[in-house]
């Protein structure tokens, strides 16, 4: 079984915008090179929003050097992105950005969604990319949930579904540049599942909401669980509620972090070239619709 190294709770709210709000349950400026490849993740737990005319969430703002995944659990959020890149994501669907070499965008409540109101809640979640990489393209993938295989757990105690990476010989339909596991499940109360992970991977599992003993350890929702790398491969969920939570694994990419920002990159030298570059227009402009 993997050993539990850590574990970090957060219950306090800060709003991103004005139509995420948000947990942070980890960051790379506290934990660096321990959750590499991965840096951060808010989770918009769910929260009402009354029905309206306005539009709610975060206006066009840059990125480069990483990756942003949107996960929906509820409602909808529409993005646009300067390299052309946009749509709708719904419940159970994904939303995987590579902001590359430089990209700008904004993420707003859908227009449906802000008519209707209803509930909210959503994770997003930065992966950082290899040095060698961190010049690519931008792109954006949007992943429906039909995408997305759906793994049962034994015993009828759940599921896990795939967006990057593979288990139980399902592969998640992510595109990714580091090397990594993604999985979003769920586990019954009164049940217990077992999870293998990769022996040399960083590993987190985000517990979301719910209650639930992992590897002897009881966690509590809005918490993150960090394991000793090399320490097995077992992880044992025993859940006291009915618990939804993330499994992240990656391969670390053992090289420097600096970021700043919105922008994550391997030296000083380069954050101060991405604000240049930014300023300069180089990440371009989210096209303007006309009618």
């Amino acid at each position: 079984m993997k050993k539990v190294i850590g574990v970090y709770r957060n219950q306090q709210m800060h709003w991103v915008g004005d139509g995420f709000p948000v947990k942070n349950l980890f960051s790379y400026d506290r934990l660096g090179q321990a959750i590499s490849p991965f840096l951060l993740l808010d989770y918009a737990a769910p929260y009402h929003f009354d029905a309206t005319q306005a539009q709610h969430g975060v206006g066009s703002h840059p990125h480069r050097g990483f990756e942003t995944v949107t996960l929906a659990y509820q409602g909808e959020v529409t993005h646009q992105d300067s390299s052309g890149g946009g749509g709708t994501i719904q419940a159970g669907d994904v939303q995987w950005m590579t902001a590359g070499s430089g990209v700008v965008h904004e993420e707003f409540h859908s227009s449906d969604f802000a008519q209707h109101g209803g509930l909210f809640e959503m994770v997003q979640l930065w992966i950082n990319l290899p040095a060698k990489d961190k010049m690519t393209t931008p792109r954006y993938q949007a992943i429906t949930k039909a995408d997305i295989p759906r793994v049962k757990l034994e015993d009828e105690a759940g599921h896990m579904r795939i967006i990057a990476g593979e288990y139980a010989e399902h592969r998640g339909p992510a595109q990714t540049f580091s090397d990594v596991n993604v999985w979003d499940g769920e586990i019954k109360a009164g049940h217990e599942a077992f999870i293998n992970v990769p022996f040399f991977h960083n590993s987190i599992v985000v517990v979301l909401k719910g209650d639930v003993d992992i590897n002897g350890t009881h966690v509590l929702d809005s918490s993150m669980v960090m394991f000793g790398k090399g320490t097995g491969t077992g992880i044992r969920l025993q859940a006291d509620q009915d618990t939804q939570f993330l499994v992240l694994t990656g391969e670390p990419l053992n090289e420097p972090i600096q970021g700043y920002g919105p922008f994550v990159m391997n030296s000083k030298a380069e954050i101060v070239q991405a604000f240049q570059d930014f300023n300069n227009g180089k990440f371009g402009e989210i096209a303007v619709e006309t009618v």
